[in-house]
């Protein structure tokens, strides 16, 4: 019996032949259940279809009628080397929730590129989803040779570019291979119709793939799915149950259960209908019974004494992929799913997010759907787990939305730092602004715009304010004339009662700061002193922005009528006509709306503030 098994996965853009190569290795090597081939040409030939390898694979109806693989499919085959698990993972774009799913656990993997259509934006973003997964032995192979005639030039072109891509993300391809998958050239036996190649075939590059360390002689790691206690007959045993993620636990064994730390030892296995073992290890369905019974909750990490902990923390930073149909957001609430903790997380910060077709780097906030992007998230309480370099199975998490599965990655580092002791931070008192900024990942800040009536204030500011929402960055336009109708609305007019307004609306402006929101005020503020009053009680997360704009445009402009009013009603102390604007002094940004349009002049704002937040 062969002992030596190895999980590969097929990967590669819709249509570019992955179940048909799957399938050419299963007739190949012998391992389709008998007649099974046969039944399927007759099939075709029945329905008048054109016979596919893939139909090996894709075997749900609605697959066949569209042609795209939608789940992942396992099968199995071996060579004299060792057996294999294969996975099938879906090449569309809409699909590589499971295409993640499915390379999860391989040890390598063959990517596979359409000669005729070369290297596409899938055929990237499957490369750099194997980086991330750690998988770093890949063969690729160009298939449908067929179809272009064998030409070597052309696979000699896609070989260049795409070894450069896997390059840069550091993968060192081991090989790539000339293929048509439909024929069976270079699949299992060397084609005559590609001289010019003399390179291994896919099944001796399967050959030649080294096992990682057998997941066996890793620390021991096996996620409490679950904890039963028997009454009937005066049964009183506790069985503590999971699956073996790795390594091995033999019965006398002290185990300590993470994150609560706390242990006890096995003081047996138990067995249905079996005679009970006396050591278990990796891939194995487990259930013991303890020496000093103990409470363990679902979601907890068991673990031998004395062999590498996991980490345990409530932040940490993660290489994520976003498959939600909706961006990944700051500070909402989802939920963390690693082994069996489900628990609740926030996205605090992204460090950046990766365009996974072309390697560019964009700072911002949020993720989209099919992005990349290092993160870093908060859990409301403190989990177990492990970092990639430690431990990739217990590395590896999920992202639940509501009742979906939105995402995934793996973790890169547990951040240990005592200000994000959630238990800590429960019993300190009043939370403070750096407290609330670390804990939110929000950072406050005020904009206040200043210039005269009809200007374009209000305008700008809540354009701005669309702009950075959309980008997931809290933010609040605080308007003059709404603060006039309500918290201001017994003041006038009168420099007292203008001074008081300034007042008030600094004050407001510094309390939805610290909460962590970015504030856009928008006010005439007459004075220097009412905008040089504003900056103090703010402090240095401030930028003064002048919207300049001359009297006749504001005049022209008029968009509350305003104007118009004063010319037939007559208006007491009207700012810039016989009350005084003072133009700032040294604004920190000057917005010409006279001389630019709408949509530059809120690009610029927008643009400044994001410099400001980190």
């Amino acid at each position: 019996m062969l002992e030596d098994i190895m999980n590969i996965v097929v990967v590669g853009h819709v249509d570019h032949g992955k179940s048909t190569v799957i399938g050419h290795l299963l007739a190949d090597t012998g391992s389709l259940p008998k007649g099974k081939l046969e039944a399927i040409r007759e099939n075709c030939k029945r329905n008048s279809k054109p016979f596919e390898y893939a139909f090996l694979l894709d075997a749900l109806k609605n697959e066949q009628s569209q042609g795209i693989t939608i789940d992942t499919c396992r099968c199995f085959f071996q060579t004299e080397k060792r057996r294999y698990i294969i996975i099938d993972a879906p090449g569309h774009i809409e699909f590589l929730k499971n295409m993640v799913t499915g390379a999860s656990r391989a040890e390598a993997a063959l990517m596979v590129i359409d000669a005729a259509h070369g290297v596409e934006e899938n055929t990237r973003r499957h490369g750099y989803y194997l980086s991330m997964l750690g998988i770093k032995q890949v063969a690729v192979l160009v298939n449908k040779m067929d179809l272009i005639d064998y030409d070597q030039a052309r696979y000699a072109q896609i070989r260049a570019e795409y070894t450069a891509f896997l390059e840069e993300i550091g993968i060192q391809p081991k090989t790539f291979i000339p293929v048509s998958a439909q024929v069976g050239d270079n699949i299992a036996f060397h084609s005559d119709r590609m001289e010019w190649y003399d390179g291994m075939t896919v099944l001796q590059v399967l050959d030649s793939f080294e096992n990682i360390q057998p997941s066996h002689q890793l620390p021991f790691r096996m996620p409490v799915q679950g904890v039963y206690k028997f009454t009937a007959g005066g049964d009183m045993r506790r069985i503590i149950a999971g699956t073996v993620d790795s390594g091995s636990l033999r019965a006398g064994d002290e185990v300590v259960f993470y994150p609560s730390g706390k242990r006890t030892k096995v003081k047996r296995f138990e067995a249905f209908n079996a005679e009970a073992p006396t050591e278990v290890q990796a891939d194995d369905a487990v259930g013991f019974t303890m020496e000093e019974e103990i409470y363990v909750r679902r979601g907890e990490i068991a673990c031998r004494a004395g062999e590498t902990p996991p980490k345990v923390a409530v932040r940490f930073r993660a290489n994520l992929f976003w498959l939600g149909s909706a961006p990944l957001r700051l500070h909402r609430l989802y939920h963390f799913k690693c082994g069996t903790q489900k628990l609740p997380v926030r996205l605090v910060s992204v460090e950046r997010v990766i365009n996974a077709s072309n390697l560019a780097c964009e700072q911002r906030q949020w993720v989209n759907k099919n992005e990349v992007a290092l993160c870093t998230f908060l859990l409301d309480v403190p989990a177990a787990f492990d970092t990639t370099d430690q431990l990739p199975s217990t590395a590896r998490f999920v992202i639940v939305d509501e009742y979906q599965l939105a995402g995934g990655g793996i973790i890169v580092e547990a951040l240990q730092d005592e200000d994000y002791d959630v238990r800590n931070i429960r019993s300190s008192g009043s939370v403070t602004e750096t407290e609330r900024e670390k804990l939110t990942g929000r950072k406050g800040y005020v904009v206040w715009l200043t210039g005269l009536s009809g200007a374009g204030k209000s305008t700008l500011a809540t354009a701005a304010e669309r702009q950075l929402l959309s980008r997931g960055i809290a933010a609040f336009t605080l308007d003059g004339d709404a603060m006039r109708k309500g918290l201001c609305a017994d003041l006038g007019f009168s420099d007292a009662d203008r001074t008081e307004n300034q007042r008030r609306a600094a004050q407001t402006a510094a309390l939805l700061k610290q909460a962590g929101l970015v504030v856009l005020v928008s006010t005439i503020s007459p004075l220097q002193a009412h905008r040089d009053f504003a900056r103090q009680c703010i402090g240095g997360d401030f930028m003064e922005v002048y919207v300049k704009a001359d009297i006749e445009t504001c005049r022209s402009r008029d968009p509350k009528k305003l104007y118009e009013k004063l010319d037939t009603d007559g208006i007491a102390d009207f700012t810039g006509v016989d009350s005084s604007y003072e133009v700032p002094a040294r604004p920190d940004l000057v917005l010409d709306t006279v001389a630019d349009s709408e949509d530059e002049c809120a690009d610029a704002l927008v643009d400044a503030i994001l410099k400001k937040l980190p």
